[in-house]
């Protein structure tokens, strides 16, 4: 039985099991405000709504309108598979969610492939799921709807000015205060608001804005029509395929893959930053932005000219945090948990708010996907195994689980954020030795699948089966059991396979 339904299974008996008057009381019920609107936010309030009986959720968006827009954005295997399990696999293929057949790696001189890596139906068969692209606006559009119609409620142009402590009757819960005056009470907060996230400040008690990666992205979409209208045959073929394209040189790299049925394409240009410190974004001209691959290869120059705006995006992250989570400071009254007015918390981090990453694996909204469906599991198992109708008490019980959901989050983006860095140099190779050396290894792995090492962990077997293959809801479930059977306050080591992240 696979991890996911035993994870259904478990749900319906923990809900038959509890005594459903108690569990029908409202104020039984889990409150949980998530500020931010995103791809990871929205995983976590849809995650939360499934539970049986669902959590009570409220998104809290800044926006005054939840904007679809964007560019393409991967959904790779353990992303899919989280998507899959949110009932949403079928909505995304609706919305034009593809299945990627080959990722192919080219020299940036004159496009010769150096490697291509096959994907479609075997990364169903290695890592239990599809690998798919699609609109990022397609995408968070899905999650946008699929958040509403299960109960989770929306708010646009909510500005979140800070999280206050209840007392008296309140002690234990959370109260968010709004810039428009209006107060939410919560017994847990979720920061889901990206990369300036104001829930971190507030987690870490000090400022931690973004730090510069040295690289800049410029990114666009164009149509169909566009190319047919060159008439040129490689770039004929070049359409017609379900792969991702990428261009490797010095300092820089250039993807491209198909989006909406092929009736629109997507092109990032990723090469070094010359953005002034402190600015995020700037329009700069379109012949600096071909001048970035003069001497590239002229098929890909030629779809540069497609191209009509020469935004650029600065690429920003910070390093490791101490901490994603902050939590309730406790003292024991009679051997149990009390609380003080001055205590804060619980509060969590998800997605770029805690683990920011260069998009060099494909994988920032995969893993706040992870991160909202594993707080979303834990919260509802917590809930389902006999959650406090004690606002104090519940509130020791959630610190307990956050650092559950820390342990078990922690080091895996960790790996990601250090394995996108690693991506970026082998990407970015200057010709010579070390390039030689890329390329030649990378030529030699077959083609019929690869199972073994790789000095490069973009074809490292080991390395792509935990990132990509690695079940993180059947292992979020067995960690929530062993800490519910030690029922201890303590903090404890979560238990994984040798080498599994």
């Amino acid at each position: 039985m696979s991890g996911v339904s035993r994870h259904h299974d478990r749900i319906s008996m923990e809900s038959r099991n509890h005594t459903q008057g108690r569990l029908k009381r409202d104020h039984c019920l889990l409150k949980v405000v998530v500020v931010g609107a995103g791809i990871g936010g929205l995983a976590c309030a849809i995650a939360c709504r499934r539970a049986n009986p669902p959590l009570a959720v409220t998104v809290v968006e800044r926006a005054p309108e939840i904007l679809t827009i964007g560019a393409g954005i991967h959904i790779p295997p353990n992303a899919c598979r989280i998507v899959t399990h949110l009932g949403l696999l079928e909505e995304l293929k609706q919305a034009k969610a593809y299945s990627v057949e080959g990722f192919t790696l080219r020299r940036y001189k004159d496009g010769n492939v150096i490697v291509e890596k096959p994907m479609g139906e075997r990364m169903e068969r290695e890592y239990g799921a599809e690998w798919l692209a699609i609109h990022r606006g397609d995408y968070q559009n899905v999650l946008l709807e699929a958040a509403r119609k299960n109960g989770a409620k929306i708010i646009t142009n909510g500005e979140v000015t800070g999280i206050e402590q209840g007392t008296g009757e309140d002690l234990g819960k959370q109260i968010v205060l709004m810039k428009d005056g209006n107060r939410m009470m919560a017994d847990i907060v979720v920061g889901a608001d990206g990369l300036w996230s104001g829930i971190r400040e507030y987690v870490l008690g000090r400022p931690m804005p973004p730090v510069e990666t040295g690289d800049l992205a410029y990114r666009g979409t164009f149509t169909r029509e566009q190319l047919k209208g060159f008439r040129n045959e490689k770039i004929d073929k070049l359409i017609e395929a379900s792969n991702v394209q990428v261009w490797l040189g010095s300092g820089r790299h250039a993807v491209f893959y198909p989006l909406r049925d092929k009736t629109e394409y997507n092109l990032v240009l990723l090469c070094a930053d010359n953005l002034p410190e402190g600015v995020r974004a700037s329009q700069g001209s379109l012949e600096e932005m071909a001048a970035n691959f003069e001497g590239w290869d002229p098929t890909l120059n030629t779809i540069i000219s497609c191209l009509k705006s020469a935004l650029k995006w600065k690429l920003l992250h910070f390093k490791e945090l101490d901490q994603w989570t902050k939590v309730c400071f406790r003292k024991l009254v009679r051997k149990r948990p009390q609380l003080t007015p001055d205590n804060q918390g619980p509060v969590a981090l998800l997605g770029d708010a805690s683990h920011p990453t260069l998009p060099y694996q494909g994988q920032g909204a995969a893993m706040a996907v992870e991160d909202g469906a594993i707080l979303g599991l834990l919260l509802s198992r917590l809930q389902n195994s006999g959650i406090s109708p004690v606002a104090e008490e519940r509130s020791a019980q959630l610190t307990d689980l956050l650092h559950l959901y820390e342990d078990l989050r922690k080091k895996r983006t960790e790996v990601n954020v250090a394995g996108a860095v690693h991506t970026r140099h082998f990407y970015h190779l200057a010709d010579g030795d070390e390039q030689l050396k890329r390329d030649q290894e990378l030529a030699g792995l077959p083609a019929s699948g690869w199972q073994g090492a790789c000095s490069f962990n973009w074809g490292d077997a080991a390395y792509q089966k935990n990132l990509l293959g690695f079940d993180v809801l059947a292992d979020a479930d067995k960690n929530f059991d062993d800490w519910l059977c030690r029922g201890s306050t303590s903090r404890w080591k979560v238990t994984r396979p040798t080498g599994m992240l």
